[in-house]
């Protein structure tokens, strides 16, 4: 067995592989060359952030079985091109939340105490003792966007502090968040509420400048964030208007959305702490990212047992592609119910029917939950999807029934939220297209790809029309067009033709119809 380690990896790691009597060979960030003759026999390869696994190196590996990125992030991997070939991707997710958990803190005690703007002054032998007026941390309200490891560790810290703890994080249960203190809120009261805010989130669709004007403009006037997650979360040039104009009363930056930063203004300002993406530069830190990367790796290698694995199920090859067609179904139904509710998830209900009964269930299952998580963790997986529902309190209610109903083969998918329930239905007709079936009791037929506005409405001529008019004003051409009702209200399901995707003004427009209760754009 051949084990090449392409970064920097703690000597107790190297030892534990070495100490399975297989080859390893470790050394400092190498020249691609080099790199792609290591490789030509090696069954495993770990990295670190340095290292660009793409797709041409994975090609290099003929003989690769795994690759392990000693990190929580699989940013610099190709998992695609390693899916394609069958090897596991991995990585070590929570080896180093204390250490990022506690810069945060410490970023936070920085900014109230104005920590480096009075050294520097003291290091130019001044003493300007009154200009440095703090505040307390306690009584003062953290709000976490993101609740996950790393947010949870600064919670537990923040309390310490005595500081009231508020959080925004739909994959969060209540009891979770109560169990350590934290108040679940809306996004926009996370802002408008918050003193300090610290980001924890991955860099998704959806989190991308989460931080930004419009954002910004609604918080409280003075408010101080923190962020030792991703650069991209924050818009760097609406965080340096808001700190110009003194709304924004301060920063603490690890990350950014260029590294090294090229706009350093945001550097300049002397209510802003930055360092350079060193929140897990600890040595307890980067032993035990170390140390877990290697374990999980030698349990693979030796034992076949797969951990934290970001990209692979535990299926034969043969079976995986009989499943397919159905997982897909799976997971673009978790998708539609991820983007159908912005309220907190409690619980998720999932039901198959008929002949579906006599699959893998459980990696139909896994599939939803990838799909309703993918939005918010970009590195969720069929391998680690009930872990990260588990972690979030999360319920999962799985159940069969051998009743065929309408479809030989049909899903059922509830999701149980804050706010009320969303329920819809998948079927396939052929080995093509997933269809969607039902929306929230109402049965519908449409395709489930692509674009998709879903209308809730009462059920009175005209909308129909309505709808289309506005889509035709704004130059978007519908596909098709499903219609379903139920007792309470009627459901409608557009699908945009591909490559188009309706503006904010034409969604609400569409909402402000009188006969719409809600519309929702989907993507799936």
């Amino acid at each position: 067995m051949k084990i090449v380690i392409a970064d920097e990896l703690p000597a107790s790691a190297i030892a534990l592989l070495r100490n399975e009597g297989w080859i390893v060979t470790a050394g400092p960030v190498r020249p691609i060359d080099q790199l792609i003759t290591d490789l030509s026999d090696a069954d495993a390869l770990i990295v670190r952030s340095a290292t660009k696994v793409t797709s041409s190196l994975i090609e290099a590996a003929p003989k690769l079985r795994a690759i392990a990125r000693a990190g929580t992030g699989v940013d610099n991997v190709d998992v695609g091109a390693a899916s394609e070939k069958g090897i596991i991707v991995m990585n070590a997710p929570g080896a180093n939340s204390v250490s990022v958990a506690e810069l945060a803190i410490a970023f936070l005690l920085g900014l109230a105490r104005h920590v480096p703007a009075a050294d520097a002054t003291m290091k130019q032998g001044k003493w300007n003792k009154r200009m440095f007026m703090g505040e307390e941390l306690r009584d003062k309200t953290l709000g976490l966007a993101g609740l996950g490891r790393i947010g949870q560790e600064v919670c537990r810290r923040a309390r310490a502090f005595e500081m009231r703890v508020i959080a925004h994080d739909p994959f969060i249960a209540e009891p979770v968040a109560d169990d350590l203190g934290a108040e679940l809120v809306t996004l926009d009261d996370l802002f408008s509420r918050s003193d300090y805010l610290s980001l924890h989130l991955p860099s998704t669709d959806k989190t991308r400048h989460i931080v930004n004007a419009k954002r910004l403009a609604q918080a409280k006037k003075g408010i101080r964030i923190v962020n030792t997650a991703r650069g991209d979360l924050i818009d760097e040039i609406a965080l340096t208007e808001a700190i110009k104009t003194g709304h924004v009363g301060g920063a603490a930056l690890d990350v950014f959305t260029v590294e090294p930063p090229t706009n350093k203004q945001l550097q300049t300002f002397k209510n802003v702490i930055a360092t350079p993406h060193i929140a897990a530069s600890t040595r307890e830190a980067q032993e035990n990212v170390g140390l877990e990367t290697a374990t999980t790796l030698r349990d693979f290698l030796r034992d076949g047992i797969i951990r934290n694995a970001v990209n692979f199920p535990s299926v034969s090859a043969e079976e995986y592609s009989r499943l397919q067609p159905f997982i897909a179904l799976a997971e673009r139904l978790g998708a539609f119910l991820a983007q159908m509710t912005s309220a907190r998830i409690e619980a998720i209900g999932i039901r198959c029917y008929g002949n579906l009964t006599d699959t893998k269930t459980d990696l139909i299952g896994n599939a939803v939950l990838v799909g309703l998580f993918k939005p918010i963790l970009s590195t969720v997986s069929s391998v680690n999807a009930r872990t990260v529902a588990e972690n979030r309190g999360i319920e999962i209610i799985e159940s069969q029934s051998s009743r065929q109903r309408n479809f030989t083969r049909l899903l059922s998918v509830k999701l149980h939220t804050s706010e009320g329930e969303h329920w819809v239905e998948g079927a396939l007709f052929d080995r093509s297209v997933p269809r969607l079936v039902l929306v929230n009791g109402a049965a519908v037929e449409a395709p489930l790809d692509g674009v998709m506005i879903v209308l809730i409405n009462t059920d009175q001529p005209g909308v129909i029309g309505d709808v289309g008019t506005i889509l035709g004003k704004y130059g978007v051409n519908i596909a098709t067009f499903a219609l379903g009702r139920n007792k309470e209200q009627a459901v409608g399901v557009v699908n945009i033709d591909e490559g188009q995707t309706p503006s904010e003004e034409a969604i609400s427009e569409i909402q402000s119809l009188a006969a719409v209760k809600e519309v929702r754009l989907v993507r799936v």
